[in-house]
């Protein structure tokens, strides 16, 4: 049992299988919002998953100049770091599974682990375009990790604790530290749409520009592999928020007392679940928000918003010139 409960963790719950098939359904809930905020029908709920069996079988491809051994490791690098880091955050009570003092610490560590591979697999893909990607990844790093780890200092200041347990036990009576910290909130969920390399952020990948950078070589199973690194972060990334600023599995005004066990983990599960959805409403709505737009709505928001102002600045014009010449 001492081998097999760890391995049940990392592998089945709350480890690598659970990230992916609870990744997915973000996914999918993802690409609906936004979706519907731009008018569109989106995919249906298992386009994700069959995205990815799609990927599964395609040919594993390695380019002939790359550095083949940090070429193949790279995906799985990422995706260690996101599978490490679930263990410490609380997902079904206060507490998180491995919990000890620091691990937030550890927790912002291991998310920039997928970065950092990110930047290796392109840097050592031999593909011009992989390594200017590689680099605007880098670069993008340094940017937004400074931000988010000042930003989670917030609620640990404020409990008085780096463990990310105590932080979420010390929300147990009801008050929220977002309410204490809400600059620090918002600075958090703006870099994560950094760390998850989202729109307006995206630009190591830049379709247009650089044809998906870091990730231009990589085909079948290691690019499934990136993809479901990048969507265990998102997971990850916003229950870490969820546990630092809006309690975690923790909702207040429920009888927590009166449940038995199985079903306070239930309700704990359930409780994250929807903020860490609610947090991912948000990140899409940044996203649709700052989205290429159709034609009808560029015409109609360029009549609406430019054309009455232009229309405006000739009245105002005509007024003055009336005015000069009497």
């Amino acid at each position: 049992m001492q081998v097999v409960t760890p391995l049940f963790h990392v592998l089945v719950f709350p480890g690598f299988l659970f990230l992916v098939a609870f990744g997915l359904f973000v996914s999918w809930v993802d690409r609906k919002l936004i979706a519907k905020f731009q008018n569109r029908v989106g995919p249906p709920i298992l386009q994700p998953f069959a995205d990815l069996i799609k990927l599964l079988a395609k040919e594993d491809i390695i380019p002939e100049h790359a550095d083949r051994a940090m070429f193949a490791v790279a995906p799985l690098i990422a995706l260690a770091g996101v599978v490490a880091s679930i263990i410490y955050i609380p997902l079904w009570a206060p507490v998180a599974l491995k919990a000890f003092s620091g691990d937030l610490i550890v927790v912002v560590y291991l998310l920039t682990l997928p970065a950092f591979a990110l930047f290796l697999g392109g840097w050592y893909s031999a593909n011009p375009f992989a390594t200017i990607g590689a680099t605007r990844v880098l670069s993008q790093l340094f940017g937004y990790e400074v931000p988010f780890f000042l930003a989670c200092l917030g609620p640990a200041i404020a409990a008085g604790s780096w463990s990310i347990s105590e932080i979420t036990r010390a929300q147990d009576n009801g008050l929220w530290l977002i309410s204490a910290a809400p600059l620090s909130f918002a600075v958090a969920m703006i870099a994560l749409i950094g760390k998850l390399e989202r729109v307006p952020f995206d630009i190591p990948h830049a379709k247009t520009e650089i044809v998906t950078g870091p990730e231009v070589e990589y085909t079948g199973r290691r690019l499934a592999v990136w993809k479901l690194a990048f969507l265990s972060e998102t997971i990850v990334g916003a229950a870490l928020i969820a546990a630092l600023f809006l309690g975690g599995p923790h909702m207040w005004g429920l009888p927590y007392q009166a449940m038995p066990a199985w079903l306070t983990a239930i309700v704990g599960m359930v409780v994250l679940a929807v903020k860490i959805l609610l947090i991912v409403f948000f990140l899409s709505l940044a996203q649709a928000a700052m989205a290429r737009i159709r034609i009808e709505q560029m015409v109609q928001w360029c009549l609406l918003w430019l054309g009455i102002p232009a229309l405006i600045n000739m009245g105002v014009i005509a007024f003055v010139i009336r005015q000069v010449g009497a």
